[in-house]
């Protein structure tokens, strides 16, 4: 590589002028069969119109075959069977969408509880919910609930430039 900036033949054109063909054809005229314009013509092909790649016969997977010899595809389900399998699914939805409640939303039985005329039932529910939501506040499982309930608070709170703040429980007049 030199640095030599004398010895470099001149750039290109920046556009051709003129380009002798057109590779269309003229307005309003049609060519002739067989006829291109400046290009090859296509050799004729053997292609069958109506061929289709996917008829066309593909080897299976020696794995797949062999899993399906060992391991041949059950008998589809009758009522009963689709019955239970989905009551299967609801069920475990239900239980994954109870167990992740209570780990990442334990306050909410304890609001309930103190929202409740007093009682046997609510003061329990308060009770265990307390011990609850303290154990999991040892392992920080409260603080993703709490980022978002502080960044809604937040967000409550602010204000236009020039509107006056609003006034919290504290600081209303009573």
């Amino acid at each position: 590589m030199t640095d030599d900036r004398n010895d470099h033949e001149p750039p290109l054109g920046p556009f051709p002028t003129h380009r002798p063909e057109s590779p269309f054809p003229p307005l309003g005229e049609t060519l002739p069969p067989g006829v291109t314009m400046g290009g090859p013509v296509d050799p004729p092909s053997d292609w069958m119109e109506t061929a289709n790649a996917h008829d066309l016969p593909t080897r299976e997977n020696a794995l797949v075959a062999l899993g399906r010899y060992a391991f041949p595809p059950a008998p589809p389900l009758d009522d009963e069977g689709v019955a239970a399998r989905d009551q299967r699914w609801t069920s475990r939805t239900i239980v994954v969408t109870t167990v992740f409640l209570l780990i990442f939303n334990a306050v909410s039985p304890l609001n309930w509880s103190r929202q409740q005329p007093p009682g046997w039932v609510p003061e329990t529910v308060q009770a265990l919910s307390q011990v609850w939501s303290d154990q999991l506040a040892v392992f920080g499982v409260d603080k993703p609930r709490q980022g978002v309930r502080e960044a809604w608070k937040s967000a409550q709170a602010a204000r236009f430039v020039g509107q006056e703040p609003t006034l919290t429980g504290a600081d209303a007049a009573p």
